[in-house]
């Protein structure tokens, strides 16, 4: 049988045995399917509204794929550009991908050895899902240019982050994408 699911927030006092576990344990909170699928379905109507191909990707915390989309059209080889670019920003610690790039650029040896290492894509269109300051998951948009791909992938972030707050389950104080405002859709001029 397995042990009931508490509600969000309702944890039970500490004991020194809870202590003890927690220095050992501890409990994450992560995207799931459905929110996933939430992130998805936005992501491609922005994609529709730029009028590009593309393919898009959607992770959990730990960089694992729950949900992925290649539209007509898109290149076959810029969907696993559009996973890396989610696990990427997983696993950077919710870094967008764009601003990887400009941490890494500068320095001749971190740039060479980071870029150069598999899966990693330090350049626009990966974006984190932060939820209560967590980071419980990435989008991941290949297909257009740089600043398209991030565009499409914000949408896609946002929309999950608004639908987390305006829920009557949302977790308290849910944050938005790292500069992104919930609802929010960055204009060319803002996108990386």
């Amino acid at each position: 049988m397995a042990p009931a699911r508490r509600p969000a927030g309702d944890r039970p006092p500490v004991d020194d045995d809870d202590e003890e576990q927690q220095m050992l344990v501890r409990t994450e909170t992560t995207l799931t399917h459905a929110g996933a699928r939430v992130a998805l379905d936005a992501a491609l109507e922005r994609a529709e509204e730029v009028g590009g191909a593309f393919n898009v990707a959607v992770t959990d915390a730990a960089g694992t794929l729950l949900a992925f989309a290649r539209m007509d059209g898109a290149f076959a080889a810029s969907g696993e550009i559009a996973r890396d670019k989610a696990w990427t920003v997983t696993a950077f610690g919710g870094l967008p991908t764009a601003t990887l790039w400009d941490a890494i650029s500068s320095e001749d040896a971190v740039r060479d050895g980071i870029g150069r290492r598999g899966r990693v894509a330090a350049f626009g269109g990966g974006v984190p899902v932060v939820v209560d300051g967590s980071l419980v998951g990435a989008v991941g948009v290949s297909g257009g240019s740089a600043a398209q791909d991030a565009d499409v992938a914000a949408a896609g972030a946002s929309a999950l982050a608004a639908r987390i707050a305006e829920s009557s389950v949302a977790v308290p104080g849910v944050a938005v994408p790292v500069g992104v405002a919930a609802g929010h859709r960055p204009s060319r001029e803002e996108t990386p």
